[in-house]
């Protein structure tokens, strides 16, 4: 028996072998119905495996945090089901009274279940292993044992292969020889599992150690690729993601593959972990395979993504409460990154200690050469091309090369020798408040944090090791803390070392495509070194229960000075922590076409340079949330802001500008539509000057020849692609009248596409010119001619009352969207200064399908004229901003009117039927 099973308690509570097997000898003793004998069989198993899930699921249920005995319990409860299923298969199945030496069979585990784990859902990977080659005995019997174990509803991974076949099959296939790697007999003919053990042993591993290691280094490389390449994805894969399962698996593998051994803690003895390594492998096990069985139970199937909809009812289910700033879902999450971490700190150790015991001279496993040899290394040493330590009490002669040594690897672009990473992870209690204060410690960090090399890896390196949170304690802070929403991808402190990774490519110009303006501006900065203060800085107050900007701004007064900055750069640190969000959030929530709003946003910047900064830091911000959530529209409308705010701040508070950049788009579109002076005038009369001014020159264009081709038409629509957006543009034109918006964003929603933006226009006599950015469910644009002629036939269909718009919308089911799993009460803002002409309405609330369409009907009812739509979406919170006014052109005003628009406003958000109008 596994030494695993050994230490379970109470097993015969789990399940009683002895007396299942003298029940099943019970089953009609004379009977030669093979058919009757296996589904009585059957029934017995069945009723035996649901009563041994069950124990299992109580006692995880009463210790929340025994992972490893739950895996254990799982396999060792599908042992004994197969044991019995065999015996009865072979004893009273298919009996047979003289087996010749070809009528062998041995039952073995292999992968998971074979190292003795497994969750509730987990897969029964099991082979059958002959002799020679099969017999019509070992066919009968092999398929006998599948169907009972399909009809137990098990999933099983199954081979029937000789001995001959193992080995061949072994040595050409890695995942096959990886999974006989943990081969462990479960029943059968005991002498032939051993003779597969030791062929294995002697044909297939022997001489192979370096090949194998390399191929599985290269496949857990591919994976995280795969998976997101960061331990710190909110909605991790437990098994297969960066810190997860499969990297623990990965290291026993290797190791076993080197060394032989069959358990963790024999590496201990071959000099692969120390012992309290293994103690942090145990403890890292444990924990991932008690969140995996939960994760199992909970979904009821087999699923290994930690999901936000599993991650609340997890952290519930293992006692996590919640503290004051942090949620109990956020601290069992920051528990499940700190582990994750832990499984990284272990795998570089481990390899480290391969790589000095088994690498070649002159080679290390799956890392670069060294470029040069530095000399000049304050003390430390170069240990094949990486920075070591000349010895174990270096660190404790001067606790400034805790900061150093990073300093160092930095500027000869070298690596840190892991055994160099570990002792500095355990010397990092000496950093300590006379460490923090030392002004040489403090230089030398900031060299690090503005490297014009690679500050990011160095960054990582130094978290990795618990440096970089005990020399700035407030990162300390929120070190593996995760957001709970759909909007961040990553923890907070590697969504900030990403940050300074995306601000060091756009200074080097190597995102210039996709950064022009940032990777320009990034070059004139007078205040390199405040932007990447800011940018490591711009998140470090979050989970403290309070506006992050503004305690960070209170961080940044305190650290700046410390870190050997000058009062002015300490100011303008905090103003950017303090503002870090202004930006995005006039950009994405307010009309750009509006003065007021570009006066409001310079009235706060105040400065050029705080305005180049600005931008820089709003980029990278969003840029290093995760991936698609930076796109092409997002990069217009910042550009957009800052050639407007950078305008004013040129100008003065005047509108020159204003109206010269009218007159220029007016030249620009009468050259490219080839008219004369007439018909520009006659356009530039025909449109208010918000159209100029809102409108970029190209889709000035697109709505001139759009207009031409309409005619006299009272209705003309037209979808088409817009890459520079990463959208598709639909543009109505038509007879303007009451309720047109709410029609059309209703059909775009029935044609499967989100509005993005919404330019509405009327013109002076009486048509409506609306346009609108409209993209997939997937971010993208439509781009198929079926689906945009689809989506403009629905539009129609719709503004023409060919079909109950009501009734389709109705009809149409509602998706449970990711967003369910958060509770987002609905919040109405109406601001009547944010905007000279115009009462600015701004609803937040969670997203959901057709949330526009119920707002914009809201209004509808609420007898009042959408101009400019903005639309934003956070993960699962929508912003929907609306620009109106009543039906006579003025602000909406009124208490009673107002607290009535917002009553309808907050039922439609919510997704209640509108009340009538008042």
């Amino acid at each position: 028996m596994p030494a695993r099973f050994e230490t379970l308690p109470n097993r015969r509570q789990i399940i009683d072998r002895r007396a299942l097997s003298d029940a099943l000898g019970e089953l009609t003793p004379d009977s030669a119905d093979i058919t009757a004998l296996r589904q009585g069989m059957v029934a017995l198993m069945r009723t035996a495996l649901e009563a041994g899930r069950a124990e299992i699921a109580r006692r995880i249920e009463e210790h929340p945090s025994r992972g490893t005995e739950a895996s254990s319990a799982q396999a060792f409860l599908v042992d004994q089901i197969l044991r019995l299923i065999y015996d009865f298969t072979i004893q009273r199945l298919y009996p047979i009274s003289n087996p010749t030496s070809s009528e062998r069979i041995a039952l073995i585990a292999v992968g998971g279940y074979g190292r003795g784990e497994m969750a509730p859902f987990s897969d029964v990977d099991i082979a059958f292993l002959t002799p020679w080659k099969q017999t019509g005995w070992t066919e009968q019997v092999i398929e006998s044992m599948l169907y009972s174990l399909w009809d137990l509803a098990l999933k099983v991974g199954h081979s029937s292969r000789s001995l001959n076949e193992m080995v061949r099959m072994a040595k050409s296939d890695l995942t096959i020889r990886t999974g006989l790697l943990e081969a462990r007999y479960v029943w059968g003919d005991q002498a032939l599992y051993d003779e597969a053990s030791a062929r294995f042993a002697r044909e297939v591993v022997a001489g192979t150690a370096r090949t194998f290691i390399a191929e599985k280094l290269e496949e857990r490389n591919s994976r995280h690729k795969r998976m997101g390449d960061s331990r710190y994805v909110v909605e991790p894969n437990l098994k297969e993601g960066k810190g997860g399962l499969r990297d623990l698996h990965t290291l026993f593998w290797i190791g076993k593959y080197v060394h032989q051994v069959s358990t963790v803690a024999e590496l201990v003895d071959k000099g692969l972990f120390t012992r309290e390594e293994l103690r942090r492998f145990q403890k890292a096990e444990n924990f991932l395979w008690a969140v995996r069985c939960h994760l199992h139970t909970l979904a009821g199937r087999a699923e290994e993504r930690l999901t936000f909809d599993f991650q609340r009812e997890i952290a519930m289910r293992m006692r996590y409460a919640d503290r004051p700033g942090k949620s109990a879902v956020e601290r069992f999450m920051q528990h499940y990154f700190l582990i994750a971490k832990q499984v990284g700190d272990l795998t570089a150790m481990f390899l480290a200690h391969l790589d000095d015991s088994f690498a070649a001279r002159g080679r290390r496993f799956g890392l670069p050469k060294l470029r040069r040899s530095p000399r000049k290394l304050s003390g430390f040493i170069l240990d094949r091309g990486r920075l070591s330590l000349p010895s174990d009490d270096f660190f404790e002669g001067d606790p400034v090369r805790l900061i150093e040594i990073f300093a160092l690897a930095d500027k000869h672009e070298v690596e840190i020798h892991p055994s160099a990473m570990r002792a500095a992870a355990r010397d990092a209690k000496l950093i300590d408040a006379r460490i923090r204060k030392d002004p040489r410690a403090n230089a030398l960090f900031l060299d690090v944090l503005t490297s014009h090399r690679d500050p990011e890896s160095v960054l990582r390196w130094m978290n990795e090791a618990t440096i970089f949170g005990r020399f700035v304690p407030d990162f300390g802070r929120v070190v593996a803390q995760m957001q709970f929403d759909m909007y961040h991808h990553y923890t907070v402190d590697e969504h900030s070392i990403r940050a300074i990774g995306l601000l060091a490519q756009i200074e080097k110009g190597d995102l210039k495509e996709d950064h022009p303006l940032a990777s320009g501006i990034a070059r004139q900065l007078v205040s390199r070194r405040v932007l990447y203060v800011s940018v490591l800085l711009h998140d470090i107050a979050k989970g403290r229960g309070g506006d992050h900007s503004v305690l960070g701004a209170e961080v940044a007064m305190r650290l700046c000075p410390r870190l050997g900055m000058t009062a002015a750069e300490t100011e303008t640190v905090a103003w950017l922590v303090r503002w870090h969000l202004l930006m995005s959030a006039t950009a994405f929530k307010r009309d750009l076409a509006d003065f007021k709003t570009i006066l409001d946003f310079v009235e706060t910047v105040q400065s050029p340079e705080r305005l180049r900064l600005l931008l820089i830091l709003t980029i990278v911000d969003i840029r290093a949330v995760g991936p698609g959530v930076w796109n092409g529209w997002k990069r217009q409308l910042l550009s957009n802001l800052f050639e407007a705010a950078e305008e004013v701040l040129r100008l003065g508070h005047k509108q020159k500008g204003r109206e010269e950049r009218i007159a220029a788009k007016q030249q620009s579109l009468k050259l490219a539509m080839a008219w004369n002076d007439s018909q520009i005038a006659k356009a530039a009369r025909r449109l208010p000057a918000s159209y100029w001014i809102a409108e970029p020159l190209d889709i000035l264009l697109r709505n001139a020849r759009h207009i031409a081709a309409a005619g006299d038409r009272p209705l003309s629509i037209a979808a088409q692609v817009y890459p520079e957006r990463g959208a598709t543009l639909v543009t109505v034109y038509a007879s303007d009248h009451p309720g047109l918006f709410y029609r059309v964003a209703g059909a775009i929603h029935l044609a499967g596409g989100s509005i993005i933006d919404a330019r509405i226009h009327t013109t002076r006599d009486g048509m409506a010119l609306d346009n609108f950015l409209v993209q997939d469910p997937f971010g993208r644009p439509f781009d198929d001619v079926d689906r945009l002629t689809r989506l403009e036939r629905g539009i129609e269909d719709a503004l023409a009352n060919r079909n109950r718009l009501a009734d389709r919308l109705a009809q149409r089911p509602l998706a449970r969207t990711r967003a369910e799993a958060f509770t987002i009460e609905p919040v109405v803002l109406i601001d009547n200064r944010a905007s000279n002409r115009y009462t600015v309405i701004e609803v937040n609330a969670r997203d959901r399908p057709a949330l526009l369409n119920a707002l914009a009907h809201a209004l509808f009812q609420s007898k009042v004229t959408i101009h400019s739509a903005h639309i934003a979406t956070y993960g699962e919170r929508a912003v929907d901003t609306f620009y109106i006014t009543d039906l006579i052109g003025d602000k909406v005003d009124g208490a009673t009117r107002l607290k009535a628009l917002e009553r309808r406003l907050l039922d439609a958000a919510a997704g209640e039927e509108a009340r009538e109008a008042a």
